[in-house]
């Protein structure tokens, strides 16, 4: 699994939390003591950020020992990573390691939550997460989504084409003139296009959008647009977006969706990391 944060940016996480040195264990006088560290799962998981961990700790001059990749599925008790060295870099970069693994490791088993219950179900439509992860964290956000099975929507505003009504507030002139446009822009590009109704649907479809994109509709909303859509001989990608999650994911992919667009795994609760320290003679 490839890594999502560099060295200077794991260097700047452990400067944020230990700007001026680790101020109890200088007064301890622990800095040469040697120690080991091992982090195991105290819940079943889907581990994230696992490689980045163990690289906070090997930046110190720690040897690792990592036990479980980011994307292994693993059951309560099962070893994540050890770290052997000096106690300080042990104990200044414990608790940024944990938290890194626990919040995106949450993300992550959310995600193969929502992948596992449609593959039980007999449907095999993606989850696609969006780019709503907290600012800062996207790189971390699009690594926990990979771990768990799904895709991403979008990683940002500028690879992907995609019309909303926002947009379509300020345009003069014809839809299809504007969808035009963008096809003469970026001819290697699907369009995508927020629809909040029915109606809405209908007047992109006929404009030549690639996909709908349908903003909150029901499954029976969902399973409507289908069908009206086939019926005036329109055939854009069917995607839902807007309250898609574990509880409702079936239903979307029974209505007739060719996607499922959703942000729910980045409010998903951290998965516990247990982590034991030891000292070594």
């Amino acid at each position: 699994m490839f890594r999502a944060l560099s060295d200077d940016d794991l260097a700047r996480l452990l400067r944020e939390d230990v700007p001026y040195g680790d101020l109890t264990t200088q007064c301890l006088s622990l800095g040469d003591t040697a120690g080991r560290l091992t982090m195991a799962a105290r819940q079943a998981m889907v581990v994230c950020a696992s490689e980045e961990a163990a690289r906070l700790f090997e930046l110190g001059g720690a040897q690792i020992q990592l036990q479980a990749a980011s994307g292994s599925h693993i059951l309560a008790g099962a070893p994540i990573l050890s770290a052997h060295g000096r106690a300080d870099v042990l104990l200044q970069a414990w608790k940024v390691a944990q938290t890194l693994i626990e919040a995106t490791s949450g993300m992550a088993s959310e995600v193969a939550r929502i992948v596992t219950g449609l593959r039980a179900a007999g449907h095999h439509q993606p989850l696609a997460c969006t780019r709503k992860a907290f600012p800062g964290t996207r790189a971390l956000a699009v690594k926990a989504v990979s771990s768990g099975g799904g895709i991403m929507h979008r990683t940002g505003l500028s690879e992907t084409l995609l019309l909303f009504p926002e947009h379509r507030l300020f345009i003069d002139g014809h839809l299809e003139d504007a969808v035009a446009r963008l096809r003469r822009s970026q001819p290697e590009k699907k369009i995508v296009a927020e629809v909040c109704d029915l109606e809405e649907a209908l007047t992109l479809a006929r404009a030549g959008v690639d996909v709908l994109q349908l903003e909150r509709f029901a499954p029976d909303a969902v399973r409507q647009c289908r069908l009206t859509l086939h019926a005036a001989r329109l055939h854009p990608t069917l995607a839902v977006a807007g309250g898609v999650n574990a509880n409702n994911a079936v239903a979307y992919a029974q209505a007739g969706a060719d996607v499922l667009v959703s942000s729910s795994p980045y409010h998903a609760a951290p998965r516990d990391v247990e982590v034991r320290f030891s000292r070594e003679v």
